[in-house]
């Protein structure tokens, strides 16, 4: 399931995910700053809101303040939007928040005369502050703010919206916000021989953060994680993090100290892979696709990603369990030697961890450490060369990228880390699993984005783009290629069949067009990237047994037009 958009107004400007929810403001608070919205916590029902069709509703519970919160439920092709119009004094700058809860939720405002501006969050079982700010253009005295949830998802609940910034003449006045707490949880997420990468907890109230490094602040933020570059190779430092908003500053937190790697580290994970690489799931069970052994994997895959590792009861741990009877009978014994013979072809054979049922959770550093220890122990029990990171419900950046280290720690150099997130994963470098991806970076094999069961979604122009056409492909892969990943860690991850997805086969000529298009800048659709990246990795498909069902006839074409790339 990937939620998507219908327009670009959705996401004008930076989207902040569900653990960095929070943008600086363009200018400071005055003490006649107030909160411009009206019935900012609905205690006077609908009052100052309009609703699409009957969406939207009061409630006594849950309410983040007060005796009431709205409640907005999505149906059909309604996104359950109310909006607001609000006054505001030219010129100005504005932070506009919501707490909110249960569904997607989404927030923005339109109508600023300047930039347009939303931040959203996936669906949250507690209250959750969006936060996002604007500037009024010179001549703009009103604007709408709006909510809304997504299309076939729960009913959203938002309570005490604020539009904080000078007086416009209609709002509801007070509401400013208070100094943050000081932030908590500050870990060193990722190394390399010149920079290290930071993460803490999110701080109520705030809309940006410092990092401070050996006491000099050294960088700004905006979310809650950042990478402070320029540094000496193996050499320990100092950080500290504050949280600020329009009020003030935060107390430093405790501080972290995080020790640059060696001179010549960095680099990304991959081992002995060649340039360009062809990823393909084998499945252990018996969903009627093709039931293969490893040893009956066409030789057109480079990696091959044993699915599923199952969670255990310890926390974080994971452990592989060959499905012999499913299987025909496959035996652990053939199952290992196969796994050899694959490596001294040159392939790869990694486990993968989740899929749409996987409920693996790396959330502290104690799971952390169990994921990492499980995983090595499987490597070491089957063979595999690595693990790939397939976890559809959601995954912790900062715990997921120490589980990652902890396990390059074991495993040295040759490792191989492959992950395959959603689109909706995918979409800003403030996403959870984009932060993951970037965080380990220097140990990083490639990054298989599922192109499938999504629907449309916007590319890196801001265009919107429907599944399955070569737009879809190359102008979401854009975004990932501008956000920071190396092309030889972006990779197409495509079904292999009809039957292998529920939505978003395309045929493999469509595959190879956006291939094309990516390294060589030929046959693209109507978006063609900026520059080409020759380095780009390859693609995956889901699954080499669907792939063997369709007579191969995916792997034949991708896998050879992805080994003939320059």
């Amino acid at each position: 399931m990937s939620p998507q958009r219908r327009s670009a107004r959705f996401w004008s400007g930076a989207v902040t995910a569900a653990l960095a929810l929070t943008f600086l403001g363009t200018g400071q608070a005055s003490a006649a700053d107030v909160n411009n919205a009206q019935n900012a916590g609905f205690e006077s029902g609908l009052g100052n809101w309009t609703c699409s069709a009957s969406s939207g509703t009061t409630v006594s519970s849950p309410v983040h303040s007060g005796s009431a919160a709205l409640k907005a439920t999505p149906a059909g092709q309604d996104d359950a939007q109310c909006s607001q119009t609000v006054a505001v004094k030219p010129g100005s700058a504005y932070t506009l928040s919501a707490w909110v809860q249960g569904g997607y939720a989404f927030l923005g405002v339109t109508g600023t005369g300047t930039t347009d501006v939303s931040t959203w969050t996936p669906d949250s079982s507690s209250w959750k502050q969006l936060s996002t700010s604007f500037t009024t253009g010179a001549s703009t005295t009103s604007v709408t703010v709006y909510t809304h949830g997504w299309y076939g998802q729960a009913a959203y609940y938002a309570d005490d919206v604020s539009v904080y910034g000078p007086d416009g003449g209609g709002g509801s006045g007070g509401g400013g916000p208070t100094v943050p707490a000081a932030p908590g949880g500050l870990a060193v997420s990722g190394t390399t021989s010149s920079s290290v990468s930071l993460a803490w907890n999110t701080v109520s109230g705030a809309t940006g953060y410092n990092v401070y490094r050996d006491g000099t602040k050294v960088t700004a933020v905006t979310g809650t994680s950042a990478t402070v570059t320029g540094l000496a190779a193996a050499t320990s430092y100092s950080f500290q993090v504050t949280a600020t908003n329009s009020a003030g500053e935060s107390a430093k937190s405790g501080a972290v100290t995080g020790t640059t790697a060696g001179s010549g580290g960095g680099g990304g994970g991959g081992g002995t892979l060649p340039k360009h690489a062809v990823t393909g799931y084998w499945q252990n069970f018996n969903n009627g696709a093709t039931v293969q052994k490893i040893s009956d994997v066409s030789s057109q895959y480079d990696i091959i990603a044993v699915a599923f590792a199952d969670a255990t009861t310890t926390p974080g741990a994971v452990t592989f369990t060959l499905d012999s009877a499913g299987l025909g009978g496959y035996t652990v014994d053939q199952f290992k030697a196969d796994i050899k013979a694959k490596q001294a072809a040159g392939k790869k054979v990694i486990v993968s961890v989740g899929g749409q049922n996987g409920t693996v959770s790396v959330s502290d550093s104690a799971s952390a450490t169990n994921f990492a220890n499980s995983v090595y122990s499987l490597m070491q029990t089957y063979g595999f060369d690595g693990v790939d990171i397939d976890l559809e419900n959601g995954l912790n950046a900062t715990y997921m990228s120490q589980a990652l280290r902890a396990l390059s720690a074991k495993a040295g150099s040759s490792l191989i880390i492959t992950m395959a997130p959603q689109t909706i994963d995918m979409q800003s470098t403030s996403g959870s699993y984009f932060q993951t991806a970037l965080n380990i970076k220097d140990i990083l094999t490639v990054v298989n984005m599922q192109y499938y069961n999504s629907g449309s979604m916007l590319g890196c122009d801001g265009k919107v783009y429907a599944q399955g056409s070569v737009d879809f492909l190359t102008a979401l892969a854009c975004i990932q290629l501008e956000g920071g990943l190396a092309p030889s860690q972006v990779g197409l991850g495509l079904p292999a069949s009809t039957s292998a997805a529920g939505s978003g086969y395309v045929s493999p000529t469509v595959v190879n067009n956006a291939l094309d298009c990516l390294t060589a800048g030929t046959n693209c659709g109507s978006f063609k990237p900026s520059k080409t990246y020759p380095g780009l990795r390859g693609s995956m498909t889901w699954s080499t047994n669907w792939d063997a069902s369709a007579g191969s006839s995916w792997s034949a074409s991708v896998g050879a037009h992805v080994h003939a790339l320059p």
